[in-house]
């Protein structure tokens, strides 16, 4: 069983910066690839951004390109979410996401790929 714990939310005004770090308790031989994926109130969770653990190819979200950057540490296991030029529309609970087996990047975009996930933590855009 892997435990992935987020943290670096919190309230930034529109145009702000904030990093969210999701930290593994282990790395299983298997770990593919992890995500974040987001959901605001009374919506649907959406995939943000997936990095492949070894090789680190990425795949984001058109809503989120060029403004949002997913980045891991192995030494560390712990996944990052570096998210700038903030929108009001970019406010939702984070989570982040491992799978054990996935295929090409474009592709891990739905939930259905990820073994583990994270409680989640709390980003509010103030316009």
């Amino acid at each position: 069983q892997v435990q992935l714990v987020e943290s670096g939310g919190g309230l930034v005004q529109a145009g702000g910066s904030l990093r969210l770090s999701c930290a593994a308790s282990r790395r299983t031989f298997s770990t593919y690839a992890m995500g974040w994926f987001r959901q605001a109130p009374g919506k649907e969770r959406e995939f943000v951004a997936v990095i492949r653990w070894t090789g680190g190819r990425t795949y984001y979200d058109d809503s989120v390109k060029g403004r949002f950057t997913i980045s891991r540490d192995n030494a560390k296991i712990t996944l990052y979410l570096q998210m700038n030029s903030l929108k009001p529309e970019d406010t939702a609970v984070y989570y982040c996401a491992s799978a054990n087996a996935g295929a090409a990047t474009r592709t891990m975009t739905s939930t259905g790929w990820y073994d583990y996930w994270g409680q989640g933590t709390q980003v509010t855009v103030s316009s």
